[in-house]
């Protein structure tokens, strides 16, 4: 998801105690205290890198907002340790001879406020999600679903998808073709069901507060005092609450890392983040630990702007950036140079190779090249002096970041100004949806185990091509992965990897690196599940244990 994004950053909530940050930070069990109720109650004291974007399933994009999600509502199925599917809503699903028709049987849930959760709540939810009307930019993961891409056209109604409630019990589901990942593509925020009487009842408030939402999952969301701070609470309607150990999580939300170091250290949370200024400081620390992910980070570049129609700039800028020093000064957490886009160790092709690895490096590190084409641009824009705008959020390493490609960028390519944006999170996010930027650190997070999960974005028409991008040999080329080669494992595969290559053929974005993760948590803290789709947290079987 977009995250999708860089890890973000929203507003200071800085701590009495420390040097950085102002205001108060709030949390009943302060300093020594924390650790006595922590280690006494099931309660985890957390940090949130940024406000809770949106809690409306249809149209939230981005890692944070996704991750409350997952832990407030429950799909038909869930995602469990190693990304594997669990059951959630559903306790079972047969699918036909031709793997176009899934049926799933729900079992006995309710809602936060004890109604039932029905097979008619799925049907709104998606209906929804592909009606036009709610412009959801995740409507087009649901086109492999009969009729959804022409709903969403606006050529059908959006009561013609090819969803059914047979009963309260059971969802059908009428795919235009098989999709090999459709099981794992349920557990996303999109798929989610929401209780259709209470939301015409909420009106226009639905999903603002914490109270204009009804929830089916482990937790409930509560005090979201909107910048600041919110909770989890266990729910006591959930179907599996036995399974939940967790009686309350905490999140504030804490922009300087210095600070949230701090926090940790004064034994106010529980699990943080390392940036690489930290890393060598705790790594022999009893509470460090690391983890490969599955993201990857880039550089965009909005074809609207003239420098950047030009492939000769685009391929310069992309030449031009050092990855492995960034990596190793800037990072320092186990992420690696990347020079592609879908991340190693993520997708393996019928053969068992992994699909980086069988692709290749697609770009280089080559200052002279770069420093010769970026001539060639100039003399094709007619111009000596060029101007770029870079717009990042304005976390600590966004900035880092930020700084390093103007630095780079100066530096090599003669004539090039780059002027840093830095925004809050939030900021950021609605200035790239809307392409207002020239260049921009951005970021993605697979939504599900397939390569077409990053490289369906480029196509004309994703709402996530932000660059505006325009090939049509790639457009026909996925559109080929989804429809003929779909039942064809190894075509369809080599189809995807020759797509692959057509980007980084017309230097869409420069890849900058694959994510690694540092972090430290209390040694009390178990069960924590990360999910690699969308780098998310799922608390679902998280336990206080002494």
């Amino acid at each position: 998801m977009k995250k999708k994004f860089v890890p973000g950053i929203a507003s200071v909530v800085g701590v009495s105690i420390l040097l950085t940050g102002c205001g108060s930070y709030k949390n009943e069990a302060s300093g020594a205290n924390a650790k006595d109720e922590a280690s006494s109650k099931q309660v985890l004291n957390l940090s949130s890198p940024s406000e809770i974007r949106t809690m409306d399933t249809a149209r939230a994009t981005d890692t944070d907002s996704g991750q409350v999600m997952r832990n407030v509502f429950e799909g038909l199925y869930n995602l469990g340790e190693g990304n594997k599917p669990v059951p959630g809503a559903a306790k079972s699903h047969e699918v036909s001879g031709d793997k176009t028709k899934y049926t799933f049987h729900l079992r006995d849930s309710k809602w936060s406020n004890g109604t039932p959760v029905t097979a008619k709540n799925f049907v709104f939810a998606w209906q929804r999600a592909v009606d036009p009307a709610t412009a959801s930019e995740y409507a087009f993961l649901f086109f492999d679903i009969k009729n959804a891409k022409q709903i969403n056209n606006k050529e059908l109604p959006a009561n013609q998808l090819g969803v059914k409630a047979v009963d309260d019990h059971t969802f059908e589901v009428e795919l235009e073709r098989p999709v090999p990942y459709f099981i794992s593509l349920t557990a996303f925020p999109t798929f989610l069901p929401i209780n259709e009487e209470f939301f015409k009842a909420q009106g226009d408030k639905y999903a603002l507060e914490d109270n204009t939402i009804l929830y089916n999952g482990a937790f409930t969301l509560s005090d979201w005092k909107h910048e600041q701070s919110f909770k989890f609470k266990k729910n006591p309607t959930y179907w599996d609450k036995d399974t939940v150990k967790i009686e309350e999580i905490n999140f504030n939300i804490v922009k300087e890392k210095s600070t949230e170091v701090n926090l940790f250290e004064s034994k106010q949370l529980d699990r943080i983040k390392l940036t690489s200024d930290f890393v060598d400081k705790y790594k022999k620390d009893a509470n460090f630990k690391e983890r490969p992910n599955v993201g990857v980070q880039f550089l965009r570049m909005n074809q609207q702007n003239k420098v950047l129609q030009n492939v000769s700039a685009r391929q310069a800028i992309d030449q031009t950036i050092d990855r492995k020093s960034f990596v190793n000064t800037l990072l320092n957490d186990g992420s690696t140079p990347t020079f592609g886009l879908v991340p190693k160790n993520f997708a393996k092709g019928p053969d068992g190779k992994d699909f980086r690895a069988t692709n290749g490096d697609l770009t280089k590190v080559d200052t002279k090249s770069a420093q010769e084409l970026w001539k060639k641009a100039k003399k094709e824009l007619g111009s000596e002096k060029i101007t770029l705008e870079l717009l990042t959020s304005d976390g600590d390493l966004e900035k880092k970041t930020g700084e390093f490609l103007k630095g780079q960028l100066e530096k090599n390519l003669e004539g090039l100004t780059v002027n840093i944006k830095p925004q809050p999170r939030k900021q950021q996010v609605s200035l790239l949806l809307k392409g207002d930027y020239e260049i921009g650190i951005d970021g993605w997070s697979p939504d599900f185990a397939d390569p077409i999960t990053f490289l369906e974005l480029f196509t004309t028409n994703n709402p996530y091509n932000l660059d505006h991008y325009s090939n049509k040999e790639f457009d026909e080329a996925i559109e080929k992965v989804k429809t003929t080669l779909a039942g064809d494992e190894k075509a369809r595969f080599d189809a995807l990897l020759a797509s692959e290559k057509i980007l980084f053929k017309d230097s869409v974005i420069a890849p900058l690196y694959q994510k690694g993760e540092s972090y430290l948590e209390k040694s009390y803290v178990k069960g924590i599940v990360q999910v690699d789709f969308a780098g998310q947290l799922n608390f679902k079987w998280a336990k206080i244990e002494k």
